[in-house]
């Protein structure tokens, strides 16, 4: 392909700001661009692939069929990217950095958030960051956040947290429907998914004992922070682990109707790679990690699965 007819860089970061947060206006401040730079970025991609990658709506942006494709790649190709900047730094540091995969809704809802308190306390160890999903980058990273039940051949699996899932819904979205006064009254209203957890319905209707639940419509995005803001806005109800959304919580814009919810075999684990020598730095951040997300949800037990190659 000509080198005019690929997308550059910083579009392809767009399209994928896009997916993530859903409005322009959001993508632009995460990226720090002007809303009309985003536009023009999103325009000049959607030129050059011929088609729509994102349908506009009252509500934001929603991927089209080819935006989900597109999306994807982009994200492979940014993590690639991710991934040469890093090797290339390391070429030139005496003690390397620490390379930590992170879910885009951990690191946003969770991790970064408190990150600032570990740098203080630790200023000698260095950690660099990836987000998008390439292979090579999840493979060579000294630590993981995964989500799962905790099996990766050649991983060991820490639990972090999220099995705590709960259903919340807006409240004005719940008080115009009726309420919920009763687990069936959950048939009435809409619900919100991930994508790549759409079974999580079906283990609540079934801790539930909701059954033959059959919702009157599902609409699912390829983010979480996306399901959230859906659930805020009143589109439907969603199952969210309570350790993502204190502050919605605690503000009443979103509830928990009759508590309702269940423990999930799916959650969020900190995965290393149970082969490689742990560094110093590394076990550091490690046992750190686990000790914020105890303060964040406190278990009892052991909560650590090794899992051989």
């Amino acid at each position: 392909m000509p080198r005019t007819h690929l997308p550059s860089t910083i579009g392809l970061r767009v399209v994928a700001a896009l997916a993530q947060h859903g409005t322009a206006s959001a993508a632009s401040e995460a990226l720090h661009l002007t809303q009309s730079a985003v536009s023009k970025q999103l325009k000049s991609i959607e030129t050059l692939v011929g088609t729509p990658l994102f349908e506009r709506t009252s509500q934001g942006l929603t991927p089209t069929e080819a935006g989900v494709i597109y999306i994807e790649q982009a994200r492979i190709a940014l993590g690639a990217l991710e991934t040469a900047a890093v090797r290339v730094a390391a070429l030139h540091r005496a003690q390397p950095a620490i390379l930590v995969h992170v879910l885009p809704i951990i690191g946003d809802r969770w991790f970064i958030p408190r990150f600032s308190r570990f740098a203080e306390l630790h200023p000698e160890i260095e950690v660099e960051f990836t987000t998008y999903a390439a292979a090579d980058t999840v493979e060579e990273a000294d630590a993981v956040f995964r989500f799962g039940e905790g099996n990766w051949p050649g991983w060991r699996a820490d639990y972090l947290l999220g099995r705590d899932v709960i259903l919340v819904g807006a409240p004005h979205l719940i008080d115009r429907a009726g309420g919920i006064n009763c687990v069936q009254d959950i048939r009435r209203f809409p619900v919100l998914e991930h994508r790549q957890t759409p079974l999580r319905w079906n283990d609540f209707a079934e801790a539930s004992n909701l059954h033959d639940f059959a919702p009157i419509r599902i609409t699912r995005f390829a983010y979480y922070s996306l399901v959230i803001r859906a659930a805020i806005g009143g589109q439907g109800l969603a199952l969210v682990p309570r350790s993502l959304i204190p502050d919605e919580m605690e503000s009443g814009q979103l509830v928990n109707p009759l508590g309702l919810g269940f423990q999930s075999r799916n959650c969020y684990w900190l995965t290393t790679q149970a082969t490689k020598p742990v560094s110093g730095g590394l076990a550091t951040l490690c046992e750190w990690l686990l000790h914020e997300a105890r303060q964040t949800e406190p278990m009892e037990g052991t909560n650590t699965r090794a899992v051989g190659s």
